[in-house]
């Protein structure tokens, strides 16, 4: 992955034609399957994962999603979106060979938005959660058989997207009331479930994205990520010791240069100085960041124009290429 950028996951509009050929041509070193949730329900971060769930059912409410008593159209809608992508994503990368990314929502995040058919948070019952957990490692297990079917000549990267794993460990998801907060979950704990997905994964190159502050980069590495995807904005300096260790480790971080939404673009010597004064800062030579640095946007760019979009990919490898043949 050597001087490689890709994206995090989310991209405008709703042709996944579209998506992919802009994807692979602007960042052909490390492409990724978009996710394109202006198509709607089933196409965003959380009903495209909980799609992928065996043997739990979900359907749309009001209040979000919601596990339910058997399969429907919400269900259908997830399922065909995926497919569709699929058919598409095989279509586009015909003969292909290299790195692909998958991205699916990991379990802390997905127990902290499905409610139970209550309607309370997945996350506040610890047995709903190892149930949901469970059948998300034998969903993801398919995902990758089926997109290695896909792409036979991909070497598949797995990203499990993260949010809401910070205010899970610290104990600030609200209720369904919203009126107080549920219990923390306990380091060790999350760190099983996540190890979880990412054994019953197989043979894949595993990574962790969170777009939150006080990202727990020790635990990620706990679990098994080789990769660590954050905002670059968002490592200060009291997680120097933190990501020191994980550079030490040789995991990969995947940082966020630009941002997920329309903005002016900097020059391209300003977007990849914040990613040098942070390998500086540490005390890291500069002849290893193109080794170690994936170049991203911030987050994803479901929010962004598609023009935007595509110039936002285009700098990421622009400034993937500059942080490789730095020779400090």
């Amino acid at each position: 992955m050597s001087g490689s950028a890709t994206g995090v996951g989310s991209y405008p509009g709703g042709d996944p034609s579209e998506a992919l050929r802009t994807v692979f041509g602007e960042v052909a070193g490390l492409p990724h399957l978009p996710e394109l949730p202006a198509r709607g329900p089933g196409a965003d971060m959380i009903g495209r994962t909980a799609g992928m769930l065996v043997e739990l059912p979900v359907r749309v409410e009001p209040s979000g999603w919601r596990f339910g008593d058997r399969p429907g159209r919400d269900n259908r809608r997830a399922a065909d979106h995926l497919r569709h992508d699929l058919d598409v994503l095989e279509e586009v990368a015909q003969g292909y060979e290299g790195p692909l990314k998958i991205q699916v929502c990991g379990p802390w995040t997905l127990a902290a938005a499905i409610e139970l058919p209550n309607g309370q948070r997945t996350l506040r019952d610890p047995g709903a959660v190892r149930d949901l957990t469970s059948s998300l490692a034998e969903g993801v297990a398919r995902h990758v058989a089926d997109v290695r079917r896909a792409v036979p000549g991909a070497g598949i990267l797995l990203q499990l997207d993260e949010p809401s794993l910070p205010a899970v460990l610290a104990g600030r998801v609200p209720t369904a009331s919203g009126l107080s907060r549920l219990r923390p979950v306990e380091a060790p704990l999350a760190e099983q479930g996540l190890r979880e997905i990412i054994e019953a994964a197989g043979d894949v190159f595993p990574l962790v994205h969170c777009c939150a502050p006080d990202v727990p980069f020790g635990l990620l590495r706990g679990a098994g990520a080789k990769g660590i995807s954050v905002d670059l904005r968002r490592v200060p300096g009291r997680d120097d010791d933190a990501v020191g260790e994980a550079i030490d480790a040789g995991v990969a971080l995947f940082l966020g240069v630009v941002p997920g939404t329309d903005a002016p673009l900097p020059p391209l010597a300003a977007t990849a100085e914040p990613v040098r004064e942070l390998w500086r800062r540490l005390g890291f030579p500069a002849a290893t960041l193109g080794d170690q640095v994936v170049a991203t946007p911030a987050c994803g760019l479901a929010g962004a124009s598609p023009r935007y979009a595509r110039a936002a990919l285009k700098r990421c490898r622009e400034t993937a290429r500059m942080l490789h043949e730095a020779d400090g």
